[in-house]
C-alpha cells in the first residue's frame, strides 16, 4: 500500500473513533432551580 493510503486510513479511523468517543460522553446536567423574587404588583395582573 502507498504511504498516502495508509495516512488516509489512519485519519479516517481517528475521526470515527473520535466521533464514538464524543457520542459516548455523558454531557447532561441536572436542572438547576432558580428562585426569583416576584413583586406583588405583577401577581395582581
Amino acid at each position: 500500500m502507498s504511504r498516502s493510503l495508509v495516512i488516509l486510513i489512519a485519519v479516517v479511523i481517528l475521526l470515527i473513533g473520535g466521533l464514538f468517543f464524543l457520542a459516548g460522553r455523558d454531557t447532561e446536567k441536572p436542572p438547576v432551580r432558580v428562585e426569583k423574587v416576584v413583586p406583588l404588583e405583577n401577581l395582581a395582573n
